[in-house]
């Protein structure tokens, strides 16, 4: 049986999970259920970000789960995010929609300051970016006293970004992957109907979603694949145990 990649570890030498549950899009009031459904299966990685507007609640039922015993914060892994380093860009003054009449130019540089010291109090065991092109990675780096452990953006069989990958595996940077199924509604892609992932997971007996997630931990990334339905979050994570 092939070694099942439960780990990735990082230029920080932390280990982030390889799965992880992601929670855009996760609606208040779903969301505690979703998240509590996670850790009793087994995930140990919450992907988190102050624009998706549910980290209250999401705070509130890990608080829950610590308090009952169920996992120890030390055993988790959550990610969030901040405005600049979740996208490189940010707001014109006095604009609240995320749209390309009301983007700037960002002051990256500043920020990554303010990471760099949030690592080194030790509040954070890795610091990184998201949604950054080689090109924007390399003006971070020339910059940078700490370099980004980490770059998310979105990867799955139909996007695998070749030459982001190679450009982060040479600077010691790991992706992780949101989106990791395709996105049909915001991203226009559903890998879960592609026909070279239906031929593989028929083959295998798996489904698609767990074949396009396994692809992903194979190529060297962490996913995060993102439900509130119960089956769904359980059916994601079992993409360990199986040779592929």
């Amino acid at each position: 049986m092939a070694t099942a990649i439960k780990f990735f570890q990082l230029n920080t030498g932390a280990k982030i999970p390889s799965v992880g549950l992601g929670t855009w899009q996760a609606d208040p009031g779903v969301v505690a259920k979703a998240i509590t459904t996670a850790i009793e299966v087994g995930y140990r990685h919450i992907d988190c970000a102050e624009a998706y507007k549910n980290q209250a609640e999401i705070g509130s039922a890990l608080k829950k789960l610590f308090e009952d015993g169920v996992v120890k914060r030390e055993e988790l892994w959550i990610t969030s995010k901040l405005w600049f380093i979740h996208w490189p860009v940010s707001m014109k003054r006095g604009t609240g929609e995320f749209k390309a009449e009301n983007l700037d130019h960002p002051n990256i540089p500043s920020t990554w300051k303010a990471l760099e010291a949030l690592y080194d109090s030790g509040k954070a065991k890795a610091i990184g970016v998201s949604n950054f092109s080689s090109k924007k990675l390399q003006d971070l780096l020339d910059i940078a006293r700490i370099p980004p452990a980490v770059n998310q953006v979105e990867l799955h069989p139909g996007w695998q970004q070749a030459k982001l990958h190679a450009f982060c595996a040479s600077k010691g940077i790991h992706l992780s992957g949101y989106s990791p199924l395709g996105s049909p509604g915001v991203l226009k892609s559903d890998i879960l109907k592609n026909p070279i992932v239906k031929e593989i997971a028929e083959k295998l007996g798996k489904t698609t979603g767990q074949v396009a997630l396994r692809w992903g931990i194979q190529a060297g990334h962490s996913v995060l694949p993102k439900s509130t339905n119960e089956a769904r979050i359980k059916e994601n994570f079992d993409v360990f145990d199986w040779i592929g």
